[in-house]
């Protein structure tokens, strides 16, 4: 393919770097202007009919103050991916970090990785895997992660761990599979095609080789929260609705006070933290069967809200303000509600999933939930600490892997890369 062609293929991107023989070495691509998927709707070719974002198959911007997939739009899809670093080297641990950020400004983008997935050395394994060949963006985002493990002293980074970013707690019910827990980096991809998020955790994985491995990943569909107010909200697998109350990416000034990482929080050795945020990661299983055998009155009573609607007892409407004396003590929407928690307050970006069977003839499925915040102690710990104590939703659930992770800020141009403060 000639330069020019593959120019064109990669829709505004740099032309790619000369590839060694061993493959792609994440060289610098900068990339050219990419199409902007955050508004709530974009103009079609003819500049007049406006298209729903989920609907457009646009590019998300992937430099900015703060790092995509977190107030972003929440996208129909998700493949997270844990990882354990395998080297030792400091020097390798920055170099996959800064080829990482390459990748992922290119497939953010809608283009290939290096030099393509065809085209290059016929004695070399081509730079991308080529499944998204041909597919729109579809508003890839990728957010990657730093674990508390990547602070034990191996790369020199013990005295820089956040004070926020801490063991969590075991909680009353916890069954934490440590298969399907921690992790040193996590790389979040979202996207509204699942082939595209997909590509992205796998082609990063393949960069990885020889420095991290995969530790555990998560396939989810069918988000379980919005981010979006004039969005329908979405159920989850007991068919309530969840996240009525979820913070909004267009409400800048709950995210400054409830998401955001900054001023006192980002000082001493957090202050590479400045612009970033706190995820919680937690795969509930969900016992669907037992569920699907319990009383519409009993299920609406347990939640809190009617089915059909979502509203909260005694109410009409999904988001009428609830009445908690109205509801049982052990109901999730009262026990969940910030007023019960002092004000604890956290962006939801969960997926459902099922992954097959369990051996007995029930579905292995449930809730994959995301949780960003600016300290984990005031936002989610107090939250689970309540539910996990009474909630009359743990007789149905059961949190069965966890993991915690410092989300870095954004990467600003070209010439930054993921956890550059960090290493600075």
């Amino acid at each position: 393919m000639s330069e020019e062609s593959r120019e064109q293929q990669a829709a505004g991107a740099a032309a790619p770097s000369r590839r060694t023989v061993i493959g792609w070495g994440g060289a610098g691509l900068a990339l050219g202007a990419a199409a902007a998927g955050g508004a709530a709707a974009l103009l079609t070719g003819d500049g007049d009919s406006p298209v729903p974002v989920a609907d457009s198959g646009a590019a998300v911007p992937f430099h900015g103050t703060h790092q995509a997939g977190i107030a972003t739009a929440v996208q129909d899809r998700l493949h997270f991916a844990a990882f354990d670093v395998t080297t030792t080297d400091r020097a390798e641990l920055v170099q996959l970090l800064q080829d990482w950020t390459r990748a992922a400004e290119r497939m953010t983008a809608g283009a290939e990785v290096g030099e393509g997935a065809y085209g290059g050395l016929p004695e070399a394994p081509p730079d991308d895997t080529g499944e998204a060949l041909g597919l729109k963006p579809s508003r890839l985002t990728l957010t990657i992660g730093f674990g508390p493990s990547l602070f034990d002293g191996r790369f020199g980074l013990k005295e820089r761990r956040p004070g926020a970013l801490v063991e969590l707690p075991r909680f009353p019910g916890d069954n934490l599979d440590p298969a399907r827990s921690g992790g040193d980096l996590c790389v979040q991809a979202c996207a509204d095609d699942p082939q595209v998020a997909v590509h992205a955790i796998r082609n990063l994985a393949r960069i990885a080789f020889g420095k991290a491995a995969v530790r555990w990943s998560q396939l989810g569909f069918g988000k379980t929260s919005s981010t979006t107010p004039d969005a329908q909200t979405p159920r989850n697998l007991f068919g309530f609705k969840d996240g009525t109350r979820n913070i909004a990416g267009t409400e800048n000034e709950r995210l400054a006070r409830h998401v955001w990482v900054s001023g006192k929080d980002a000082e001493g050795p957090a202050a590479w933290m400045d612009g970033g945020s706190y995820l919680v990661a937690r795969r509930i299983r969900m016992n669907v069967e037992t569920w699907d055998r319990t009383p519409l009155a009993e299920q609406e009573d347990i939640f809190g809200r009617d089915k059909r609607e979502g509203a909260p007892v005694g109410k009409a409407k999904e988001h009428d303000e609830p009445f908690l004396k109205a509801m049982k003590p052990d109901s999730h929407v009262r026990l969940a509600h910030p007023d019960t928690n002092a004000g604890a307050t956290i962006l939801r970006r969960g997926y459902s999933f099922t992954d097959g069977t369990d051996g007995l003839g029930r579905l292995e499925a449930g809730l994959f939930f995301l949780a960003y915040q600016k300290d984990v102690r005031t936002g989610f710990v107090p939250v689970q600490t309540s539910l996990s104590r009474a909630d009359a939703l743990n007789e149905y659930i059961q949190h069965v892997g966890s993991a915690l992770f410092a989300i870095p800020p954004g990467v600003r141009d070209k010439d930054d890369w993921w956890g550059r403060a960090l290493f600075s």
